[in-house]
């Protein structure tokens, strides 16, 4: 079992890549469990003054032998050591070598995938961070994850390869959604055709239709609804082959584009298979990982952001009013969204 839990906190991971070492200390100790300035001196060789000094700003961190100590005394993962050190520029589009190495899987071997497991938990927690703010800061990091995890899929095949190649998967998604957030179109399409490849490669259906739908919101988002429904109207196809989370949340897609081309009987009766869809795995450990937070309560939320679309006040307004409370403790970003929805569909009712 891995012993560096405090890396699994996004925060820290973040700082550790903007070599910002105020922040790296700060995060450690908190995600550590609240150690002392003196603990954290302790394991890294160095004075709880100094400790404090770095802390507030008032003193830096240069020398190498001092980046040794802490990488070291603080047990930095291995996929963060080769994160680079002095430009803060984003590539934001795919390296060519990263295909390169996908598509020599599937060869003889049995690496060891234990960093791979490691870093399929730090993912999961880079997704709930990225829920309440910008996933730029953490970008460095989960491209690194990315190179770390196709580095071992020359060396392995069968299940074990299907299981790199939707982790991989997954890691594109990631970067393809903070991408389009910060309006980088090209580079969010071109991680997610390689998230989508991927999923293929990997025989998941799930992510597949996921891939399929992202592109489908994308279209939406830029203005273009009816091929908008095309795409979506394809990520639910075979919705009976899918698991309930990614059947929902390809219908509730189709839905949304059916209601912005003006099929509202359409959307109506998408956005409630979609729902029942959702009901049937109601626990976060029934769904994949990255629909972690396609709960009962967010399916309603959904629902009524689909009835909004096709302008049905009523049923938007009763299943809005229902969720914003609650998704405000967890989701505020969301809850803020779906509240101007709410007060919007009851100005029209």
């Amino acid at each position: 079992m891995r012993t560096d839990a405090p890396w699994l906190d996004p925060r820290l991971r973040a700082a550790w890549a903007s070599e910002d070492w105020a922040g790296v200390f700060r995060h450690y100790r908190r995600a550590a469990g609240g150690i002392p300035q003196t603990e954290l001196g302790l394991l890294i060789g160095m004075p709880q003054s100094h400790v404090s000094l770095i802390e507030c700003g008032r003193r830096r961190i240069t020398e190498q032998a001092v980046i040794r100590r802490i990488t070291e005394g603080l047990r930095v993962p291995p996929e963060l050591l080769g994160l680079p050190t002095t430009s803060t520029e984003i590539a934001w589009s795919p390296d060519p070598e990263l295909t390169e190495r996908v598509a020599r899987a599937h060869a003889r071997g049995r690496p060891d995938t234990r960093d791979a497991e490691w870093i399929a938990r730090v993912l999961a927690e880079h997704r709930r961070a990225e829920d309440s703010g910008s996933g730029v800061g953490m970008w460095p990091v989960v491209r690194q994850q990315l190179d770390v995890v196709t580095r071992l899929l020359p060396g392995c095949s069968g299940e074990t390869a299907d299981r790199l190649l939707l982790l991989a998967a997954e890691h594109a998604h990631w970067l393809s959604w903070v991408a389009h957030g910060e309006g980088r179109l090209g580079p969010a399409l071109a991680w997610l055709n390689c998230a989508q490849g991927w999923a293929m490669d990997a025989h998941s259906r799930d992510m597949a239709s996921w891939c399929t739908r992202v592109r489908s919101y994308y279209q939406l988002q830029t203005g273009d609804p009816v091929r908008a429904l095309r795409t979506a109207a394809d990520a639910s196809w075979y919705a009976h082959e899918l698991s309930p989370a990614a059947a929902s949340i390809a219908r509730h897609t189709e839905a949304m584009a059916a209601a912005c081309v003006g099929e509202r009987d359409r959307a109506r009766i998408l956005a409630e298979q979609a729902y029942t869809d959702a009901l049937r795995a109601p626990e976060e450990g029934e769904r994949p990982g990255w629909l972690y937070w396609l709960s009962p309560t967010r399916a309603r939320a959904l629902m009524g952001e689909a009835a909004h679309a096709a302008r049905d006040w009523a049923t938007a307004a009763d299943a809005l009013a229902q969720v914003v409370d609650e998704l405000a403790e967890e989701y505020p970003r969301d809850a803020a969204f779906y509240r101007v929805r709410l007060e919007d569909a009851r100005r029209r009712l």
